[in-house]
């Protein structure tokens, strides 16, 4: 008990600054056998997580404990308000539910009706884990997420549909890489329109010691184009690579004769993109955000150099996943 006074649960585990740091980080957190723990659980783990930045840690706790109980915590409560988030848009679900959803889309891209219904719950899967991972300092309205949904689906409907007609005389291979142009579209769409609000208010920036300072529209531009890239990254080998290892193998007689097979097989393949692209994909940037003061808006800055003079030169925010 001693030895864990003063334990800091919300200090890294990992170095954040590095790529290697983050990486371990979100190899922990998304590690999807904890989307299959009752809330309950979770709720205990949240319960032991406030205790200790409370200075309360139970007697008998073990580091080894306190360690797990953040896991927990990081994989299931939103960083901003502390709620538990729902199921699907945590990204502890990322690879069960992406390699289900991106191996059908895969599967099923030669007919229209095919496309339009994969792409749908696609965009559908999407707008939710985009809404769950949100910067939650900044609400948005039922409206706004109708919309944001309506045109994210719209324009990856369209985008696919479109190139799906377009290469009907094109290589085989061509078409197979279309449900990643479709999803690399709409996320370019569907990230800024469920997140819009913290683009036409901003979002809430600190310094280094978590004190708010104020909004910048331009820190949320930053944060949510490093969230734009993250995502197609993160679709992009398994959606690029997959379908050339399946034009390949179709040529084999073995296959040609288990083709009721090549969905399922397409959805475990895709798992395994997933179980490193997830984790890798978040590590790309800091989760805390940064910005140098020079670059926000012009009222913004001479308000904190005002109030501070040069002893902030960076603000901070969380850019959400």
């Amino acid at each position: 008990m001693d030895a864990l006074k003063g334990f800091d649960i919300d200090a890294p585990r990992w170095d954040q600054s590095t790529f290697m740091g983050r990486l371990k980080h979100f190899f922990n957190i998304t590690d999807c056998r904890t989307a299959l723990l009752p809330d309950s659980r979770l709720d205990e783990a949240k319960v032991l997580v406030e205790s200790c930045r409370a200075g309360s840690i139970p007697p008998g706790t073990t580091e080894e404990q306190l360690h797990y109980a953040k896991k927990l915590y990081d994989s299931a409560f939103h960083p901003d308000t502390g709620d538990r988030m729902n199921l699907i848009g945590r990204m502890s679900f990322q690879v069960p539910g992406g390699m289900a959803i991106t191996g059908f889309m895969l599967q099923f891209y030669r007919t229209v009706p095919a496309v339009v219904f994969w792409q749908w719950v696609n965009q559908s899967f999407n707008a939710l884990v985009n809404y769950t991972n949100r910067n939650a300092a900044s609400p948005i309205t039922p409206k706004q997420i109708g919309v944001a949904y309506v045109t994210a689906t719209s324009t990856a409907l369209a985008t696919a549909v479109g190139l799906n007609l377009y290469t009907k005389k094109a290589p085989p291979l061509v078409a197979r890489w279309v449900p990643f142009a479709a999803v690399a579209a709409a996320n370019c769409v569907n990230i800024p329109m469920m997140r819009q609000q913290e683009i036409l208010s901003g979002i809430a920036v600190t310094d280094e010691d978590g004190n708010k300072l104020g909004h910048s529209r331009k820190a949320a531009v930053k944060g949510i184009t490093q969230v734009v890239i993250s995502r197609v990254t993160m679709a992009a080998p398994g959606m690029i690579i997959l379908p050339i290892i399946m034009q390949r193998l179709e040529k084999y007689r073995f296959m040609q004769k288990i083709t009721f097979l090549h969905g399922p097989l397409q959805v475990m393949m895709v798992g395994v993109f997933l179980i490193f692209m997830v984790p890798a994909a978040c590590s790309l940037f800091p989760q805390r955000c940064s910005m140098a003061v020079t670059k926000l808006e012009p009222e913004l800055r001479e308000s904190i150099i005002s109030q501070y003079g040069d002893r902030v030169s960076y603000v901070y925010f969380n850019k959400g996943l």
